[in-house]
C-alpha cells in the first residue's frame, strides 16, 4: 500500500498544480457579477489584494479559536497572549519554509539553522519562550499534529527533543497562524508547556494562486527553487474543497574551511559544512460540506515527502598524515579518503475527518478522528564498515541503516453552550494513541564483530536487532472550561483537564485566567496554570548511534578521533546496570501577567511577563565512559561485553528549571491619502533560564568512580538549557504600499549566545549579538505580484569560532548561531492570484 501511495501521490501533486493552472478561467467564470459601480475587472484583483492586507493589519476583532472554547473571542479581547499572523506576513520574506517565516514574525521563537547536524536536514528544532520544540504543541485547524520519528541527539539546540517538522506544511495552504504564548495543558493536554501554535488552513470554494520562487546565496551556492499552488472549488451546492501543493529543491552550501594541520591543508577542502542537498513535495487537501444548516462535515488530508543528503565527516586516506583506519590502504589504495553521504527519505501522512453541529437546544457539538505518521528511512552512501571488511573480506558502499516510524491517532468529542449572555461552558473527552517503531538496517550498518576493528557504517551507524522496537501507548482525557464575564469589565476563564496514560499514570492540569478592561482601550490580564509533558516514546524506547569527534584531552581519555557514541533506552540492559530509571512526566507551574493597550484601530501594544517553574526536566545524560576498566569489568561480570560504543548515554529526569521572560508586541497602521498604507510592527522578547536543582547521580555510578556521568553537564545547564539560543530577540518590520508598489523592510537583532564548555569557563566561547536586515520590493499588476528581495542583505555572518573550537579550522562558524552562517540570500517571486 505504501509503495502504491508513493507512486500515486506524486501524480496527484502534479495533477493538483495542473488543476490550479487550468482552473483560473473556471474561477473567473464563476465569479459573481459586479455591480455598476465596481472597478474594472482588470483593476479589481490588485485592489482586492491590498484591501485584504489592510484588513489583516487592522482587524483587531478577528475571532480566534486558540485558548478558548467560545465562538466569539477576539484577539483584542483575549484573556491570554495570542498573536495572529496572516498568510501575507508569512509570504513577505524569502523564507522557503514555515519555520523560517515564523522565526521572522514571532520574537519568542527561535528557528536556528545548525549546519553541522545531520538530522537537522529532516526536522529543524526550534525554541519558544526558552523551551524546546517538543514542549510546544502544534495544531492544524485545532487538531494535534504528529511528531517526527527522528530524535535530535547532538549537543546543539533541541538536544533530546522529538518535535514536529512544521516545514512539511505548505505555506500556500495557510490562512493564518495563531500563536498562544502561555501554558495550555489544561485545554490541550501534553506538550503545551511553552504555548501552542495553531495553523489555520484556507477554506472556501473560491480563490487560488500559483507562486514560483527562486533564490541563491551571495556565496554562489545554495540555489533554492519552489513552486506552490492553492485552489478552491465547489462540491455541489453545499460543499467545498481546497487543494494545496508545494514542490521544492535545495542545492547544498558549503562553509567549511581548510584543515589547518600540516599535511592536511595541502589536500584542499574536504569537508562539507552547510545546508544539505534536498528536495520535497507536499500535498494538502481540506474540505467542508453542509449536510444541513446545522450539521457540517470537515476534514483534511496531507502527504509530504522529503529527501535530504547531509554530509558526514570526511575520512582521510593514506595520503594524509593520519588515515582514518589502517585498512584504508587496502580499501583505497590510491591514497584518497571518502566522504560518507547520509541519505534519508522522510514521509509524512495525516488524515482528519469530523462532524460538527448544533442541537435544537443550542448545544454546539464536535466529534472527530485523526491519524498521522512520520516514517524516516535512513541510509549511508559512499561509506564502508571496517569491521565488516576485516571479517568478511568486503564491505558494501551503500548501506541501509534502518527505518523509524512515529504514529498518532485521536478520537475527540466536545460540547459547548452559552448558558446565558455572560457564561459559556465547554467540555469533552479525547482518546489518544501513539506508536513508535524502529526497524533494523542492513547487517553492515551495525556490524561490530570481535576483532576490535572499528565497526558500524562510517558516517551514521545503523540500528541493529537489539535496537529494534515497537512501542505504543494510549491515554484517555476529560476536560472542561468555563468562560464568562463577572461584570462588564471583568472576564474570567477556568479550565481543567485529567489525563490517564497507559505507561506512566495520571495527571490533572488546571488554569485560571482573568482580564479587567479599563477605559481608553487599556486592560490587564493574567493566568495561573499547571501543565505537563508526557515522556516521548522516542525518549523512552529509541536507540541512536552517533559518530562523534572527540578532541584531544577529552573526558574519556581517548586519542583524538571520531568514535561511536550510543544513546540507549532507559530500559536497556546496559543502561539499567548503569543506573537508569523509568521516565516521569515533566510538570510545570506557570504565571503570566500582562497589559493590553488599544486606544484606536491604528495602534495596539501588549506587554506580557511570564514565570515557568519546570520539574522533572527530561534530558540526555552526559556520556559515560565504557572504556574505563572499572566499567568494563562491571559490565562483563553482568554479561555485557564488547560494546560497539566508547561512551553511552540515556534519557533521565535530571533537573528543575525556572524560565522568566517578557514579550512586547506593538503594531501601528495608517491608511495614506493616495490609497496606500503604512504599517510598522515592533516585537521584542527576553527570557532567562536557570537550572534550580540537579538530581543526584545513581549510587552505582558513584561506586564505579569517575566515568564521566553527570545528570546534567555544565554545558547543558548554562548552554543548551539557557544561553545557547539568544535570551533576547528584537524584530522591527515596516511595510509601505503605494499605487502598484509595496516595500517591506525587517530588522532583526539576535542577542548574543555562549557555547559553554563542559569543564570550565576558561573554554567558553562568547559570540556577540548580530543585526540582520531583510528587504523586499513588490510590484502589483492586475492579478500578478512580482517580488525581488534579499534576506540578510548586508551579508552578515556570526563571529568566527576561535582556535580550539573550530576543529582545526574546518568549522569556522559556531553551530549555535541563531541565524546560521550562510550569508546573504537573494530571491525573486512571481505570484498569480484570482
Amino acid at each position: 500500500m505504501n509503495e502504491r501511495l508513493g507512486r500515486i501521490i506524486p501524480k496527484l501533486l502534479s495533477l493538483s498544480i495542473a488543476l490550479v493552472l487550468a482552473g483560473t478561467s473556471a474561477a473567473q467564470e464563476t465569479t459573481p457579477a459586479q455591480g455598476a459601480d465596481a472597478a474594472p475587472a482588470s483593476a479589481a484583483p490588485a485592489s482586492q489584494q491590498q484591501q485584504k492586507q489592510k484588513q489583516d493589519a487592522v482587524n483587531l476583532s478577528q475571532v480566534i479559536v486558540t485558548g478558548t472554547r467560545t465562538s466569539d473571542r477576539t484577539q483584542s479581547s483575549s484573556l491570554v497572549p495570542v498573536d495572529v499572523i496572516p498568510s501575507q506576513v508569512l509570504n513577505d520574506s524569502g523564507a522557503v519554509g514555515l519555520g523560517n517565516a515564523l522565526d521572522l514574525a514571532v520574537p519568542s521563537l527561535n528557528f536556528p539553522l545548525a549546519s553541522m547536524s545531520d538530522t537537522f536536514a529532516f526536522v529543524r528544532p526550534f525554541q519558544m519562550r526558552g523551551l524546546n520544540s517538543d514542549q510546544v504543541l502544534i495544531l492544524v485547524d485545532g487538531k494535534r499534529w504528529h511528531s517526527s520519528a527522528l530524535m535530535l541527539t547532538l549537543g546543539q539546540v533541541g538536544q533530546g527533543s522529538q518535535g514536529v517538522n512544521i516545514n512539511t506544511i505548505p505555506i500556500g495552504a495557510i490562512d493564518h497562524i495563531e500563536v498562544l504564548r502561555d501554558g495550555a495543558s489544561a485545554q490541550y493536554g501534553s506538550d503545551a508547556l511553552a504555548g501552542v501554535i495553531n495553523i489555520i488552513l484556507k477554506k472556501g470554494a473560491t480563490g487560488g494562486e500559483v507562486q514560483g520562487d527562486y533564490g541563491k546565496y551571495s556565496a554562489g551556492d545554495g540555489a533554492s527553487t519552489r513552486l506552490q499552488s492553492n485552489l478552491g472549488f465547489a462540491l455541489g451546492e453545499h460543499g467545498w474543497m481546497r487543494i494545496s501543493a508545494q514542490v521544492g529543491e535545495q542545492d547544498p552550501t558549503n562553509r567549511a574551511g581548510l584543515d589547518n594541520r600540516p599535511g592536511f591543508t595541502e589536500l584542499g577542502r574536504k569537508y562539507q559544512v552547510g545546508i544539505a542537498n534536498s528536495n520535497n513535495y507536499n500535498t494538502f487537501l481540506n474540505w467542508g460540506y453542509d449536510f444541513t444548516p446545522k450539521v457540517h462535515l470537515y476534514g483534511y488530508g496531507h502527504y509530504g515527502r522529503l529527501m535530504a543528503e547531509p554530509m558526514a565527516f570526511y575520512r582521510y586516506g593514506t595520503n594524509a598524515p593520519e588515515p582514518k583506519n589502517d585498512l584504508m590502504q587496502y580499501l583505497f589504495p590510491d591514497g584518497d579518503g571518502f566522504n560518507p553521504v547520509e541519505h534519508g527519505v522522510s514521509r509524512d501522512k495525516s488524515f482528519v475527518m469530523g462532524v460538527r453541529g448544533e442541537t435544537e437546544s443550542g448545544w454546539d457539538w464536535d466529534t472527530s478522528a485523526t491519524w498521522g505518521a512520520n516514517r524516516v528511512s535512513y541510509g549511508t552512501f559512499n561509506t564502508v564498515n571496517f569491521a565488516f571488511w576485516n571479517d568478511f573480506g568486503y564491505t558494501p558502499r551503500n548501506i541501509h541503516d534502518g527505518t523509524l516510524t512515529s504514529s498518532q491517532a485521536t478520537f475527540d468529542f466536545s460540547m459547548g453552550k452559552s448558558l446565558n449572555d455572560y457564561w459559556h461552558l465547554g467540555f469533552g473527552a479525547q482518546y489518544l494513541y501513539q506508536g513508535y517503531k524502529i526497524v533494523a538496517g542492513d547487517l553492515a550498518s551495525y556490524y561490530v564483530g570481535n576483532s576490535g576493528v572499528t565497526g558500524g557504517a562510517q558516517g551514521f551507524a545503523g540500528w541493529g536487532p537489539e535496537d529494534a522496537s515497537n512501542s505504543r501507548r494510549h491515554s484517555v482525557a476529560e476536560y472542561a472550561q468555563l468562560e464568562g464575564n463577572i461584570t462588564d469589565r471583568l472576564s474570567t476563564s477556568l479550565a481543567a483537564r485529567h489525563e490517564d496514560y497507559s505507561d506512566f499514570g495520571t495527571n490533572t492540569s488546571y488554569a485560571a485566567s482573568g482580564r479587567y478592561d479599563f477605559d481608553h482601550g487599556f486592560a490587564l490580564r493574567g493566568t495561573v496554570s499547571t501543565g505537563f509533558r508526557a515522556p516521548g516514546l522516542g525518549q523512552q524506547h529509541a536507540s541512536v548511534t552517533t559518530s562523534v569527534s572527540y578532541p584531544a584531552g577529552n573526558s574519556l581519555g581517548l586519542p583524538e578521533g571520531i568514535y561511536l557514541r550510543g544513546l540507549v533506552p532507559p530500559d536497556n540492559k546496559t543502561a539499567l546496570l548503569l543506573g537508569s530509571e523509568p521516565l516521569k512526566p515533566e510538570t510545570t507551574r506557570s504565571y503570566t501577567v500582562g497589559a493590553v493597550w488599544a486606544p484606536s484601530r491604528a495602534f495596539t501594544t501588549t506587554v506580557d511577563l511570564y514565570n515557568i517553574q519546570l520539574k522533572n526536566r527530561i534530558l540526555m545524560s552526559s556520556s559515560m565512559s565504557l572504556v574505563t576498566q572499572s566499567v568494563k569489568d562491571y559490565l562483563a561480570a553482568n554479561g555485557v561485553v564488547n560494546s560497539e560504543y566508547v561512551a553511552l548515554a540515556y534519557f533521565t529526569n535530571a533537573a528543575e528549571m525556572r524560565i522568566k521572560g517578557i514579550g512586547v508586541v506593538t503594531n501601528y497602521f495608517k491608511e495614506l491619502a493616495n490609497g496606500g498604507s503604512f504599517q510598522s510592527t515592533v516585537n521584542w522578547s527576553y527570557h532567562k533560564n536557570k537550572v534550580t536543582k540537579v538530581l543526584p547521580n545513581p549510587a552505582v555510578l558513584d561506586a564505579l568512580g569517575n566515568i564521566g556521568f553527570q545528570r546534567i553537564t555544565r554545558s547543558q545547564a548554562k548552554g543548551l538549557l539557557a544561553d545557547q539560543m539568544p535570551r533576547s530577540k528584537f524584530i522591527w518590520t515596516n511595510t509601505w504600499k503605494t499605487g502598484n508598489w509595496g516595500f517591506t523592510g525587517t530588522a532583526v537583532r539576535y542577542g548574543g549566545v555562549t557555547e559553554y564548555s563542559s569543564t570550565s569557563y576558561i573554554y567558553d566561547d562568547i559570540y556577540p549579538a548580530r543585526w540582520i536586515f531583510n528587504l523586499a520590493a513588490n510590484y502589483y499588476h492586475d492579478r500578478w505580484t512580482f517580488t525581488l528581495g534579499s534576506d540578510n542583505i548586508f551579508d552578515t555572518y556570526p563571529q568566527k569560532a576561535p582556535d580550539g573550537s573550530n576543529f582545526h579550522g574546518i568549522f569556522p562558524y559556531p553551530s549555535s548561531s541563531p541565524f546560521g552562517a550562510q550569508g546573504a540570500y537573494v530571491y525573486g517571486k512571481v505570484v498569480y492570484r484570482w
